[in-house]
């Protein structure tokens, strides 16, 4: 029995390390990593990408599928929870860094197995609306700058996109604190604490710089 880490960023010099880190930080021993780069996880679905087609044909019964979030396996709500079940089906554990929450098949009692679903497509459809409300405050930011005639772009951000989501899937989530986040993601309180106040503002800090 295995345990095999998916990682996945969406744009090629986006930094996976951190994903793994985290990982083994929350006290998981992986045995493989499994990680596609530069890939959206709302235009392409899992099978689509070509190492997360891969880890169907790799995962077996009793093995475990260890992510930072759902928000890895994708962004897209049917896309996620059919991928999740497919997994369970076939006597696959999914597991999850933030939260620790962990999805398996071997239930047979229907409220455990109701609960357990419900769980699943809350965490799915959260990861949808997240991206979805980082893209409408990603325009905002561009047209605001843009209605500003601003030039100036400031100091270039000490994160880059994949460190922003990590701050914010945390902050959601509410169960670690500054300090914790910025040992997790690399980054000083400093930042952490900015990102919390403003994350309109941070992310539309990098895509003033085409990050």
């Amino acid at each position: 029995m295995r345990t095999v880490l998916y990682a996945r960023v969406s744009t090629a010099d986006q930094n996976l390390a951190h994903q793994k880190t985290q990982a083994e930080q929350a006290g998981f021993v992986i045995d493989e990593v499994v990680a596609d780069h530069g890939v959206s996880g709302v235009s392409t679905t899992l099978r689509e990408r070509a190492e997360g087609k891969r880890l169907y044909d790799l995962l077996r019964r009793g093995d475990t599928l260890v992510v930072r979030w759902v928000d890895r396996l994708g962004r897209n709500y049917a896309d996620v929870t059919e991928a999740i079940r497919e997994f369970m089906a076939k006597g696959v554990i999914v597991r999850t860094v933030i939260n620790n929450m962990t999805f398996d098949g071997s239930t047979s009692d229907p409220i455990q197995m109701a609960v357990r679903d419900a769980l699943i497509g809350f965490m799915a459809a959260t990861a949808q609306a997240q991206h979805e409300a980082t893209k409408a405050s990603q325009r905002a930011g561009i047209e605001a700058a843009r209605g500003d005639g601003k030039t100036y772009l400031g100091r270039k951000p000490s994160y880059d996109r994949a460190g922003l989501e990590a701050v914010t899937d945390m902050l959601g989530q509410g169960t670690a604190g500054t300090s914790e986040i910025a040992r997790a993601t690399g980054l000083t309180r400093q930042t952490v604490l900015r990102i919390k106040a403003d994350p309109a503002a941070a992310d539309a800090q990098l895509a003033s710089w085409g990050l």
